[in-house]
């Protein structure tokens, strides 16, 4: 099992709806066949500690069979329309992968 785990940082002058629809657009991920289970979060509303970062606004994270459902993961036209169609909301991304 692989766990791709995706932090975005939208821009800060984003309006509501354009935020909306990013959320929107993180959906459509849910559909791609490599995929095994995909969540979607903002941060929560736990107590701050210094170990905790909250300053992204979306996470995804992804659970993948194995790499190469990784790799089919990565180049699914969803997966890349989510990408051409999204990447100047943000301003950062990070990725964790674990297995």
């Amino acid at each position: 099992m692989l766990v791709h785990t995706v932090l975005f940082w939208l821009r800060k002058d984003l309006q509501g709806d354009e935020i909306t629809n990013f959320r929107i657009a993180l959906e459509t991920l849910k559909g791609i066949e490599a995929a095994e289970a995909v969540y979607i979060g903002c941060p929560a509303a736990t107590p701050e500690r210094p170990v905790i970062d909250n300053s992204y606004d979306f996470c995804l994270t992804v659970i993948l069979k194995d790499m190469q459902a990784h790799d089919d993961y990565q180049v699914d036209p969803l997966h890349q329309a989510f990408i051409n169609g999204n990447k100047d909301l943000w301003k950062q991304v990070k990725i964790y992968d674990a297995d």
